[in-house]
């Protein structure tokens, strides 16, 4: 019935919205905007009428959550870094059927998922930097997922995104692109020093690992990324410890998948943080590649037990 056009990794850098503004990081963050410009448009040109986000901004301490509400509206201030995001208007549809029918799949599969469209939460700035570029004129419709998961097994959100797929496949009447809104490594400058990084990474360590996984996408080396995940997760500083790469690899097939990564703005550094823009193209997988691939990595998975 549906499909799943476009999946992609992106950033949501708050330094984003500051590039906008008058001041001296105005034009800062071009790049990334344009990148966001480019996968909007190519959502635009594949048919894509929702976009669902995997938001590592979400914390979440039981379940996971998917926000479809038929609109979010209002006015955002970052409570986390309220210098860089203040007083953010955004108008954004959703799609409550959608939503509905994603957490329906995820539950039958065994991960236990809640809809909520008619609610008073606002999407966190995960989705509403996105948002803001590539869906100005609301062409689109989105769902948030919450992705920032503090007590979950990264192989619950890769069965996540799996279930999520075949739902959009097999019970869906639209076109679908998934985003995993995250950095790569996630160690923010110290205290004191975050002018000073405001265009680089923390540490060497940290860049040349992120830039070895970037290397692996885009020469299809998903059997042994899949492997490292927990630990890049936990010694890369991972966002949301990276349930959004799990979920969006959970969707492409996992370790079975076979694209290759297309950057789109390439690797930066921005308060310390890895960040990039880029893109997967979907292949086909048969249904039972995320239980096969649970059976061969489920240890390195518990290395984040569930409390």
């Amino acid at each position: 019935m549906g499909k799943l056009a476009l999946v992609g990794k992106i950033t949501h850098v708050p330094s984003m919205y500051l590039s906008e503004l008058e001041g001296p990081r105005k034009g800062s963050r071009q790049s990334a905007i344009d990148g966001h410009k480019i996968i909007s448009q190519r959502c635009r040109d594949l048919g894509v009428d929702t976009i669902v986000v995997f938001d590592t901004h979400w914390l979440v301490n039981s379940n996971y959550h998917l926000l479809c509400a038929a609109e979010s509206k209002g006015v955002y201030t970052s409570n986390e870094l309220p210098h860089f995001i203040s007083n953010m208007a955004y108008d954004i549809p959703g799609n409550p059927e959608l939503g509905k029918i994603l957490a329906k799949a995820c539950n039958e599969l065994g991960v236990e998922t809640l809809a909520h469209d008619e609610t008073t939460l606002a999407p966190e700035y995960g989705t509403l930097v996105p948002m803001r570029y590539m869906n100005e004129d609301k062409h689109f419709k989105s769902i948030s997922v919450s992705a920032l998961c503090m007590v979950h097994y990264l192989n619950d959100s890769a069965r996540l995104g799996w279930a999520m797929r075949r739902a959009v496949e097999e019970h869906y009447d639209g076109t679908v692109a998934f985003l995993a809104s995250g950095s790569l490594s996630h160690r923010f400058a110290q205290n004191g020093l975050a002018d000073e990084y405001s265009y680089k990474i923390w540490s060497p360590f940290l860049e040349r690992l992120d830039n070895q996984v970037v290397e692996m996408w885009k020469n299809g080396e998903w059997a042994d990324f899949c492997a490292m995940l927990p630990e890049y997760a936990a010694k890369g500083h991972g966002e949301g410890f990276m349930h959004d790469t799990a979920m969006m690899l959970g969707a492409l097939g996992w370790s079975d998948y076979e694209g290759k990564a297309e950057v789109i703005t390439p690797y930066f550094g921005s308060s310390g943080t890895g960040q990039i823009n880029v893109v997967f193209p979907v292949t086909e997988q048969s249904g039972d590649a995320i239980p096969a691939a649970e059976a061969s990595v489920a240890s390195g998975f518990n290395s984040f037990p569930r409390l």
